[in-house]
């Protein structure tokens, strides 16, 4: 028998390789479309069909797909750790690597001073803690980090971390947790933070959990405990040590000769983890047959149920996301928000547009033309929406950051100047620039807006809006009542550069 020529060999193993590379890509956006789907009302349907998928070969996928899908949208994170926990049970190859991988970005993001990383992964942890993926000495080790040297955002991460596993790590090491607490005291009381009046509203509000006995923040949810206790299998990795490997090569395709043997293996496996010798669609039917008679079961009890898990909310908040971050341009994005929003969810998307703009690192035009463009195809809904938004926002500027700052400022700067929001409603019904009324963050925000406001409008025009069309927005900005409270408006817009808009309340001051 002749044997076969070096070329038709060389032909089968290209058609091999290729057919591996489709197979690779197949499942990479498998993965990714399985955990982008999961939510806590669907969880147990997803995670068959995750299950069924190989994560053996795909775990650096799978990993990746976690990391990525949790820091988009924080809000889903105790899902995505439930995912990992169920996966850790069957697999603990995956849990480890999940928890290597943030172990390494939580150490380059404190070296980098990355702080939305260092946020996620941070709370990523937390809830693996909860999960039982991650000890419990992971999550302190963080928090000693954090507070061995602490600045305004290392204890807001503390504080966060804290918030999210307390209930755990108080039932697992309540004296260490102590300690922690004892940290946070110490520097509640020195008092040497930039922003202190912000710190020791964070610090007080964590108090406030912990005596309340963290019942606003249970461990897990009851929809997402899903593992027994002693079917989970616990990883101890730490933060500082050297010898992490992340195994990036498992991110990328790489042509394995075995592989129809590796597809095979894992086809054996996925019966022995799914049970039923794999036959899928038994248990699923076996799921129906149950949710059916558990329906006719309520429809007999005449028992009304009243979800207060706000799933309905938060599925809406996450397609509002979605959609804002994928869309091309504004006019897009415009769009499809309006067959997405029903009427009575305008204050919704006003509110998950500005925290999308507050989450960006820099400020971009995209957001401003958005909300202008809203403003305008639904005048009233939308304005009184960005109206009310701007009232919790300035309320709460003590809460955000330097960056988070700046982009609300300027978002609501392009409203104000192209008229899409009510000045009065805004400025008047909110702010009133005294020294007893205002504080350094505040200062930070309104420093931003006037400056952003200037720029655009001009000096001139800005300071015949502020001082001559509407006067319940020039006594909001230069309180006649003292003229204490005139004298330090005045030296307010003076030391932020706009001295021209001043000139009335100047007059004022000589006439007084």
């Amino acid at each position: 028998m002749a044997r076969p020529s070096a070329d038709a060999l060389d032909a089968a193993a290209d058609v091999d390789k290729s057919g591996a590379r489709e197979s690779w890509d197949a499942l990479r956006r498998s993965i990714t479309g399985l955990v982008n789907k999961a939510t806590a009302a669907n969880i147990r349907h997803v995670l068959p069909e995750l299950l069924a998928e190989n994560l053996v070969c795909g775990r650096g996928l799978l990993c990746r797909a976690l990391i990525k899908s949790q820091a988009a949208c924080p809000a889903f994170t105790d899902v995505f750790a439930a995912l990992a926990a169920v996966v850790n049970s069957k697999l603990p190859s995956v849990g480890r690597l999940l928890l290597v991988r943030l172990a390494i970005r939580i150490r380059h993001s404190l070296h980098s001073n990355d702080k939305p990383q260092l946020v996620a992964a941070a709370r990523f942890v937390a809830h693996l803690v909860n999960q039982g993926v991650a000890h419990e000495l992971l999550a302190l080790e963080i928090l000693e980090t954090l507070l061995a040297r602490p600045t305004d955002g290392s204890v807001e991460v503390a504080v966060g971390v804290v918030r999210e596993c307390g209930a755990t790590l108080r039932d697992a090491c309540p004296r260490l947790l102590d300690a922690v607490f004892d940290a946070l005291m110490s520097i509640l009381r020195d008092g040497n933070m930039v922003d202190r009046r912000r710190t020791e509203f964070m610090i007080e509000g964590l108090l406030a959990v912990r005596k309340a006995q963290f019942r606003a923040h249970p461990s897990v949810r009851p929809e997402l405990d899903l593992v027994e206790t002693e079917d989970q299998l616990t990883h101890q990795v730490e933060i500082s040590s050297r010898g992490l490997d992340p195994e990036s090569h498992l991110d990328v395709f790489s042509f394995s000769a075995t592989f129809l043997q590796d597809e095979a293996a894992y086809e054996d496996l996925k019966r022995s983890m799914l049970g039923l010798g794999g036959d899928l669609s038994s248990s699923e039917d076996e799921d129906d047959a149950q949710v059916c008679s558990s329906d006719e079961r309520d429809m007999e009890e005449e028992v009304m149920i009243k979800d207060e898990t706000a799933t309905d909310l938060v599925g809406l908040q996450r397609t509002i996301y979605l959609t804002i971050m994928s869309a091309v341009g504004f006019e897009e994005a415009g769009h499809k928000l309006m067959s997405v929003v029903r009427p009575g969810q305008e204050s919704e998307l006003c509110a998950m547009l500005i925290e999308c703009c507050r989450q960006e690192r820099t400020y971009t035009r995209y957001y401003g033309l958005l909300a202008q463009r809203l403003c305008g195809v639904h005048h009233r809904a939308y304005q009184a929406g960005f109206e009310a938004c701007f009232s919790r926002l300035y309320a709460n500027t003590h809460r955000m950051g330097t960056d988070e700052l700046r982009g609300s400022a300027r978002l609501y700067a392009h409203l104000l100047a192209t008229d899409a929001v009510s000045w009065r409603r805004v400025l008047a019904g909110c702010v009133r620039l005294t020294e007893e009324d205002t504080t350094s963050s505040s200062h930070i925000f309104i420093k931003l807006l006037f400056q952003e406001l200037s720029e655009q409008l001009g000096v001139p025009l800005l300071s015949r809006r502020l001082n001559d069309q509407d006067p319940a927005v020039r006594d909001a900005l230069f309180p006649a009542d003292s003229v204490r409270n005139t004298r330090f408006a005045v030296n307010f817009f003076t030391a932020i550069g706009l001295a021209g808009v001043t000139q009335s309340a100047r007059d004022c001051l000589v006439n007084n």
